[in-house]
């Protein structure tokens, strides 16, 4: 075994592991951008509810937050999950709210600050800067916090939890 193998290793664990949280956020994604244009659409259209957009993407990054727990949890760290679910779960969710704050910063910034007000302005300052950002927040505490190797219990994988 060459000294290139286990680096070479290490990088595919990681691509593969990058791939399938993307595929993952690409599901939230699709929950986060549905409910929020539904939401903010219709009955927290900004005209009627001043909060509206804020509200919505509360409400649509929360949905999108719990298909993503699941998505991470069994299949992208799948190999390094806990027997303590109610852990894990915390720490998962609070990441996620702080990524969920990073997006709500950036809509908040630019529909209240700037006066960017139209729904095309709310979806780039929120589902592409904020989303882009609190995704790679995530990715990175994800990885190295909540399911970190160290911290799986052995002969877990696998196993329903």
């Amino acid at each position: 075994m060459t000294m290139a193998q286990p680096a070479r290793r290490r990088w595919m664990t990681f691509s593969v592991q990058v791939a399938k949280f993307g595929a993952v956020g690409l599901i939230g994604f699709v929950v986060d951008v549905g409910v929020f244009n539904l939401l903010r659409t219709t009955v927290l259209e900004p005209s009627d509810v001043a909060a509206g957009p804020l509200i919505a993407k509360i409400v649509s990054t929360t949905l999108a937050i719990l298909a993503n727990w699941l998505g991470n949890r069994y299949w992208t760290f799948g190999e390094n999950r806990r027997k303590n679910t109610a852990r894990e779960g915390i720490e998962f969710f609070a990441v996620s709210i702080v990524g969920m704050g990073i997006g709500l910063l950036c809509l908040w910034v630019s529909h209240y600050v700037l006066g960017f007000t139209s729904v095309a302005a709310d979806n780039i300052s929120s589902n592409v800067i904020g989303l882009l950002l609190g995704a790679v927040f995530r990715f990175v505490l994800y990885r190295y916090w909540v399911f970190a190797p160290h911290r799986h219990s052995p002969g877990l994988a696998g196993q329903q939890g």
